[in-house]
């Protein structure tokens, strides 16, 4: 068996995550972020997937991933196409999953050095 080192270069990791709390690095958060390798928004407005508004995925696209990962909660939910829709005409990619997979994947695709970033409600 062989064993290869970790080398997330990512300026934001995700360490742990339970409903209704989140570390990124060395920080607890219990309330929604948005993350990407090189940046960390922790004013993020939703609290629930049903919170969720188009005007708030208007940030990702300041931030051009070219992934977009959104944690739903502790549950998985899709959120109305209209809400995201915009985010595919930019050509970011959209996968909806509930957040603890998203917060899983965020670190996969860090590791790997590709464009992502994950808004995830903790709640």
């Amino acid at each position: 068996m062989s064993l290869n080192l970790d080398e997330n270069s990512a300026t934001y990791q995700i360490r742990a995550y339970q409903p209704g709390l989140i570390q990124v690095n060395d920080q607890f958060f219990a309330c929604s972020i948005i993350i990407t390798p090189e940046r960390l928004i922790n004013t993020w407005a939703p609290q629930s997937i049903d919170e969720l508004t188009r005007e708030d995925l208007a940030t990702i696209v300041e931030l051009r991933p070219s992934i977009l990962l959104i944690g739903t909660g502790h549950e998985l939910q899709f959120p109305d196409i209209k809400i995201y829709g915009d985010l595919i005409n930019y050509g970011i990619g959209v996968e909806i999953m509930n957040t603890h997979a998203a917060s899983r994947t965020y670190n996969v695709l860090t590791s790997e050095g590709r464009s992502v970033a994950a808004a995830l409600i903790i709640k």
